[in-house]
């Protein structure tokens, strides 16, 4: 049921949203040097790696500088003007609705994560790979200011892997033990409505 639902979903929200697509992507393609869109791999479901797919929203090579997004006013450098308005917004999120259809996530579950930080992961949290993940979860939701977060700690990686990342884990946990149709719908009314 949660297959099929994701790839109808994600078929007719890619028709539905073509034109809004094409029109980022030239924004995106004209503002800044470098493709369109930006893959990095991610650890998905059975801890196997895949390319997860968004708009590019930072300079060429900033993927290199660091993996975590901070700066002052939670506003990153490395992150160019339309990669600002995209990530406010979620757009740049918007093509991973090719990876929901081709079988890498769902619409919603836990948040995929780089391999340096599953590596991190202890056995309990390991346990969040056992689902496909997802464009959106509770966790999404609740950090939705994470570079506001991170931009005020000491350490920004510490912190994360200290207390968002452990935060992140226990709500996807609780989610793979309360998860239902009516959950999935509600967490994707909840990110819409934002």
């Amino acid at each position: 049921m949660k297959r099929i639902f994701d790839i109808i979903s994600s078929l007719l929200g890619l028709i539905v949203l073509s034109p809004l697509l094409i029109i980022l992507a030239f924004w995106v393609g004209l503002s800044s040097k470098g493709g369109v869109f930006y893959a990095q791999t991610r650890v998905g479901r059975g801890n196997k790696d895949f390319k997860v797919l968004k708009f590019r929203s930072m300079a060429l090579g900033s993927d290199q500088k660091g993996l975590l997004s901070i700066g002052k006013d939670g506003r990153d450098p490395r992150v160019t003007r339309v990669g600002y308005v995209l990530r406010r917004y979620k757009l740049d999120e918007l093509p991973q609705l090719l990876n929901v259809l081709k079988g890498d996530m769902s619409l919603v579950g836990p948040r995929p994560e780089v391999r340096k930080y599953v590596n991190l992961y202890n056995k309990a949290q390991l346990e969040v790979l056992k689902v496909r993940p997802g464009i959106t979860d509770m966790a999404s939701i609740a950090f939705k200011n994470e570079n506001d977060l991170l931009a005020k700690a000491d350490n920004p990686e510490e912190f994360y892997v200290k207390v968002i990342m452990p935060d992140k884990i226990n709500m996807s946990l609780k989610y793979l033990n309360e998860r239902s149709f009516l959950k999935d719908l509600h967490i994707i009314f909840k990110t819409i409505l934002g």
